[in-house]
């Protein structure tokens, strides 16, 4: 773990750009410090990161995803999280507190999005009933990060989406006036629409009176002409 986590800050530190990190904080309107390192510059990083730090188990992934996540620098979150994708055979069930501890961590949009859609995604699509299970609990919990990893978790899913829960997820945060739950809920559905347009539009036209302008207009981006008024 010694030799990841010093890889990874000298490695950043290195290829750190102080302008960019200004910026970059600004734009994630976070106080976390960001060494100045955008995606393209952090490629290279994680790619020798994960070619030379190779778990051996789940738990040394585990421990390996949290010394880099524990970090004081927002790219070293990002590496940590792309190593966590990277290594997918430890993408199981019991990596399930894992995410869910990254989550409620990161409780920031960029942190979340990221273990929703490239974690706990493949979890939800291998049809894990014990991975449901929690995440029907996560739509209704008291911590809004988890709330919106449930509805947004089978981003990309297409045909593979559990499209029962997805509907039941949207229409139960429908009444929330959270701009992350309104956004999510309208992203989830703009992205099913691209494989069910017509299920989607149905379940607007039914839910309209409920959904936030916010949430129907994203849905409908795609498929506003299918759509009564």
């Amino acid at each position: 773990m010694p030799g990841a986590v010093r890889f990874a800050s000298e490695s950043l530190a290195r290829a750190g750009d102080p302008e960019k990190a200004v910026s970059m904080q600004a734009y994630m309107k976070t106080d976390m410090p960001f060494y100045g390192v955008q995606n393209p510059g952090r490629t290279p990083i994680l790619r020798e990161l994960v070619r030379q730090y190779s778990p051996n188990d789940r738990e040394e992934y585990e421990r390996l995803v949290l010394a880099l996540w524990e970090l004081p620098y927002r790219e070293e979150k990002y590496l940590a999280l792309g190593l966590a994708v990277a290594h997918r055979r430890f993408i199981v069930p019991d990596s399930l507190q894992l995410y869910r501890r990254l989550i409620q961590q990161g409780a920031w949009w960029d942190l979340v999005d990221e273990v929703a859609t490239h974690l706990i995604r493949p979890l939800v699509v291998a049809s894990q009933d014990e991975v449901w299970l929690s995440l029907d609990r996560w739509v209704d919990d008291p911590d809004m990060w988890l709330r919106r990893a449930a509805i947004i978790c089978q981003v990309g899913a297409k045909e593979h989406t559990d499209v029962h829960r997805l509907f039941r997820y949207c229409a139960a945060r429908a009444h929330e006036d959270e701009f992350f739950i309104r956004k999510a809920i309208g992203w989830a559905l703009r992205e099913y629409a691209k494989t069910d347009p017509g299920a989607v539009a149905a379940f607007v036209a039914e839910h309209r009176a409920r959904l936030s302008p916010l949430s129907y207009r994203e849905a409908t981006k795609h498929i506003g002409e299918s759509v009564e008024p």
